[in-house]
């Protein structure tokens, strides 16, 4: 009964918290996939991948604006709702009463 409620004596090979979980795409991939998003929005689909470049920055930020924030996720983040506005513009112009003829 020595080792009742206590943890055995082999010890976790990890410290907790020294280590992300590798379940994802780590921040610097986000980063880059959302800049790559925000990019090609401006040429195709700005209304789909202009939303998927605002999360991925978002996401590769650290979901927070405090703190040093890595180049691409910044950058993704604000090309992604130029993407995003632009888009819904368009959208807007084409749904107006000339269908976007005039």
């Amino acid at each position: 009964m020595t080792g009742f409620g206590q943890h055995g004596t082999r010890k976790y090979p990890r410290t907790r918290g020294r280590m992300g979980s590798r379940s994802g795409p780590d921040r610097a991939t986000l980063g880059i996939i959302g800049l790559v998003c925000a990019v090609a929005g401006f040429f195709t689909l700005g209304i789909v991948l202009g939303p998927a470049a605002i999360v991925c920055g978002w996401l590769a930020m650290g979901r927070t604006w405090a703190g040093s924030r890595p180049v691409p996720a910044l950058v993704a983040v604000v090309l992604g709702a130029i993407d995003t506005l632009l888009a819904v513009i368009w959208l807007a112009g084409a749904a107006g009463p000339a269908g976007g003829l005039l």
